[in-house]
């Protein structure tokens, strides 16, 4: 029998909203980065590559549902963020240098806080032409 808690999570994700799973997104991309940087502070490298291929296969995940034809300029520069995010990855994987982690985390970070205002003004203004 499945655990509730994981019965919980899969129908979670399994009723979210695109906006909503977009979050869950950068959620899971920034928790295994700072899992991956507190590995690599305590010299734990097995771990460090663990967690650096779980955000790194979420940030792939992000960078290849880019609709360059809808999204123009700002999925060019989301593009190059992402690629710039993969690339610490690799070179935090490849020297052990935290600093590479700490620079993804803070452009995941600010990403993450963008959407979350955009879906918020969303959803407020779904809201509004509801009443």
């Amino acid at each position: 029998m499945a655990n509730p808690y994981q019965k919980y999570k899969t129908n979670s994700i399994l009723s979210a909203s695109r906006e909503q799973i977009l979050l869950m997104l950068y959620e899971g991309a920034i928790k295994f980065t700072k899992q991956a940087l507190e590995a690599t502070e305590t010299n734990r490298i097995a771990d460090r590559g663990k967690y650096i291929l779980r955000a790194y296969d979420i940030v792939m995940e992000l960078q290849l549902s880019l609709d360059h034809k809808i999204g123009g300029d700002l999925s060019k520069q989301l593009d190059q963020l992402y690629t710039y995010v993969l690339e610490q990855y690799t070179k935090t994987n490849m020297t052990g240098d935290p600093a590479s982690l700490k620079s993804a985390i803070k452009v995941l970070e600010n990403l993450y806080e963008g959407w979350q205002q955009a879906v918020e003004k969303i959803k407020t203004e779904n809201e509004k032409k509801g009443d």
